[in-house]
């Protein structure tokens, strides 16, 4: 596979609330690249799409959506995909990426929910994602995503059903290190035996970002807090087993922290990069 037209080294999630730090202490150096959710930005105007510009026009992006719901029982947001496909092209983005799981049926359920790892749910969701690439004019990168229960009839494990999707609808792998590490700990899988079943040539993306503990120990994933050592040590892992560097982006969605702790944490993805990249090529950092 070839990944030319993807952004390189490691970026940060664009959030409205950074705008400002953004631009009044300036860029920091590690970041590469931002990620922008499109539904939330496709067809602003006004100052919003002024902020917007002053950084496409500066800076690679990447989008990650957030209800196309590709395994979702209603009918597949066309419009939606046409709006993206639009935005896209207005700001030179290269990579669209989306949850391997449903949150909408007649209405937006505002959750990312699983779905039963069935051949049938494989067959559903790959057809969804080929209409998507063929509306895209592109291969789309599918995210492994962070559940909390297993849906019922199950007929394969999680790697495996991610695996098969991927398959089956010849697409990229969007890679979330926090999302394996939190499942594993919920549901007590190794997560170096996940990303050792997994077709790792497919990843084109990935993502690190922090989590919630409750008290009763099960991890949520909530882009609202540092990223952890145990998830720092996975990257590394992650990293380890590819054979070329990948763009990999910080989430992080809100509590956040001054600017300069976010740099810290996007500098130490760069690190890691540097570390693990082909000798016949260096990261920027």
């Amino acid at each position: 596979m070839t990944f030319e037209r993807l952004p390189e080294g490691a970026g940060l999630g664009f959030r409205r609330d950074l705008i400002a730090p953004l631009r009044d202490e300036g860029v920091p150096a590690a970041v590469r690249f931002f990620e922008i959710a499109p539904e939330n930005w496709a067809g602003v105007g006004g100052r919003s799409a002024t902020e917007l510009r002053a950084f496409t026009e500066r800076f690679p992006f990447v989008c990650h959506g957030l209800s196309l719901s590709l395994g979702g029982p209603g009918a597949l947001d066309e419009t939606l995909l046409r709006r993206v496909r639009a935005f896209m092209r207005e700001h030179g983005i290269t990579l669209y990426t989306e949850h391997l799981s449903w949150c909408a049926d007649a209405h937006q359920l505002y959750d990312l929910l699983p779905i039963p790892m069935t051949e049938d749910a494989v067959r559903w969701v790959a057809a969804r994602i080929a209409r998507a690439q063929d509306i895209l004019g592109m291969r789309i990168g599918i995210e492994n995503a962070s559940t909390y229960l297993a849906p019922p009839g199950g007929e394969m494990n999680e790697a495996e059903f991610v695996t098969a999707v991927l398959e089956e609808a010849d697409c990229l792998l969007h890679l979330d290190v926090n999302n394996v590490y939190v499942n594993s700990r919920n549901f007590g899988f190794d997560p170096l035996a996940y990303l050792d079943a997994l077709p790792l040539e497919r990843v084109a993306y990935m993502h690190v970002a922090g989590h919630h503990q409750e008290a009763d120990g099960l991890l949520i994933d909530t882009h609202g807090a540092d990223v952890i050592d145990p998830v720092w040590a996975l990257l590394d892992e992650t990293c380890a087993r590819l054979d070329r560097s990948v763009p990999t982006c910080l989430e992080r969605d809100f509590d956040f922290p001054a600017l300069a702790t976010l740099s810290a944490e996007v500098e130490r993805i760069a690190r890691i990069q540097a570390h693990h990249a082909p000798p016949h090529r260096s990261v920027a950092q």
